[in-house]
């Protein structure tokens, strides 16, 4: 009874890798045309990754290339957005009830004390552009004449 058996398996697995569906017979995968599937797909992850590794050292040659352009270009892009950033809140503020008046009668106060203080008489002309220099001097740092 177990020879039978034994020979009903063997039989059911010969058949099972020639023939594709028989019902509760696991059958083998097809490699003939799944190998080539398996083997165009392999050649495009293959390219794909290629491309993949090379995109650190391609990114780093262009960023040391055109370092000084693209600096300047982010400093451009930074002081417009600054800009764009500094009117809306300058707006927003202008919009407040009273609060756009106070601030122009304080601006218009400290313009008068100023004009008052340093642009009224000579010396005190004189101090301002002295101050004026010093600070100069500090942001700018000493020129040597030679």
């Amino acid at each position: 009874m177990e020879s039978q058996t034994y020979e009903q398996e063997n039989q059911i697995n010969q058949i099972s890798q020639f023939e594709e569906d028989i019902p509760g017979v696991i059958t083998p995968a097809k490699m003939s045309s799944t190998s080539s599937d398996d083997q165009n797909w392999q050649e495009w992850v293959d390219v794909v990754v290629d491309f993949l590794a090379k995109v650190p050292e391609q990114l780093g040659s262009f960023f040391s290339d055109y370092k000084q352009p693209l600096t300047t270009l982010g400093l451009i892009i930074t002081a417009a957005i600054t800009v764009y950033i500094t009117l809306s809140v300058l707006d927003a503020i202008d919009h407040i009830p009273l609060l756009s008046s106070i601030l122009e009668l304080v601006g218009l106060g400290y313009s008068a004390w100023f004009v008052t203080r340093y642009l009224l008489k000579a010396s005190t002309r004189q101090e301002l552009f002295a101050e004026f220099d010093g600070l100069k001097q500090q942001v700018l740092g000493e020129k040597t004449h030679g």
